[in-house]
């Protein structure tokens, strides 16, 4: 698979700083069958997220089941419209998992139809309102250029600390390094640690915005020189 390659378990510990233990695994693009191990994998990361339990009301009944819904709903639009979705697999666990899209294509109010309908069903309109003026706000804030946006990114909890998290966003570099229009790699962030992983991986401030009264900060990963 161009792009990503498989990973011994020493490439793996050497690619994350300050990896305690040894962990093997392949990286790969995950298939149809990988979707729901990857919709749980990133219900349990971004359950506490502060932004995600502002639009998807966490203080309401029922938010584990909106959550959820919008996390299907958004990783079967990525598979459909052939977005990259990159995973770390070891056998059959999957230990973490990136998805990106790609530039100008199912992001922000350009969304097709069917997702909108599937979210307004499932999630609501005020949440799926909030959705895309994240997304609104977002594409505002970014240069005029084709990039990237990793969109989620999430590793198991018995596997973080071992590079898996920096082994998925050298993925999606190289995912983005391949298309020789897209500028960058684009994320946003509200986590002070999140966003401290990202600068040391070379990304820098964009902007820094507010969605739902909550800062963060768009970090923009720019294509080098050469």
């Amino acid at each position: 698979m161009q792009g990503l390659t498989e990973k011994t378990e020493s490439e793996i510990d050497e690619a994350g700083e300050n990896s305690s233990e040894h962990v093997q695994g392949e990286l790969v693009y995950l298939v149809a069958e990988d979707l729901k191990l990857a919709a749980s994998l990133l219900f349990q990361t971004y359950y506490d997220d502060e932004l995600l339990q502002k639009i998807f009301r966490s203080d309401k009944p029922d938010y584990d089941k909106r959550l959820r819904a919008a996390i299907r709903e958004d990783l079967n639009a990525f598979w459909e419209s052939g977005q990259p979705i990159i995973g770390i697999r070891d056998g059959g666990t999957l230990l973490g998992v990136a998805c990106l899209t790609r530039p100008g294509k199912s992001f922000g109010s350009g969304r097709f139809w069917h997702w909108r309908i599937s979210m307004l069903l499932t999630a609501g309109f005020l949440s799926t309102k909030q959705v895309l003026e994240k997304e609104r706000l977002i594409q505002e804030a970014m240069p005029d250029v084709p990039y990237h946006m990793l969109a989620f990114i999430a590793v198991a909890p018995q596997y973080q600390s071992q590079g898996v998290g920096h082994l998925l966003v050298e993925a999606a570099k190289a995912v983005f390094e391949e298309d020789p229009e897209s500028q960058g790699i684009a994320v946003y962030v509200t986590r002070s640690d999140y966003q401290a992983f990202f600068k040391k991986r070379g990304y820098r401030i964009q902007a820094q915005i507010e969605v739902e009264k909550l800062p963060g900060e768009v970090l923009f990963y720019q294509r080098q020189p050469g």
